[in-house]
């Protein structure tokens, strides 16, 4: 008789442990998913963050590039301006 409630103990360790193994394989599943969807929602959002980015220093660069034109012809007329004027008081 001490041999079947060995066995019987044994039983219950395995089952026991199979339980408890079931239990992680489902929680590493699930941490797995959810980790996997935090990681594409995160790569998702920064695409989009990065395009937006894109967009407005392409629209800034136009708004620098007139402005920078728009002093270049100020200074060509200043200086054109300034060599008259020291020309005649030569």
């Amino acid at each position: 008789m001490a041999t079947k409630t060995k066995k019987a103990e044994i039983t219950i360790i395995d089952t026991t442990a199979n339980k408890a193994l079931g239990l992680a394989t489902k929680a590493n599943d699930l941490a797995f998913k959810t980790t996997e969807k935090v990681a594409m929602k995160s790569i998702s959002l920064t695409e989009k963050g990065v395009r937006l980015s894109s967009k407005i220093i392409k629209k800034v660069l136009k708004a620098s590039a007139k402005n920078q034109e728009l002093v270049f012809n100020t200074l060509d007329t200043v200086k054109g301006k300034a060599a008259k004027v020291l020309s005649k008081s030569k």
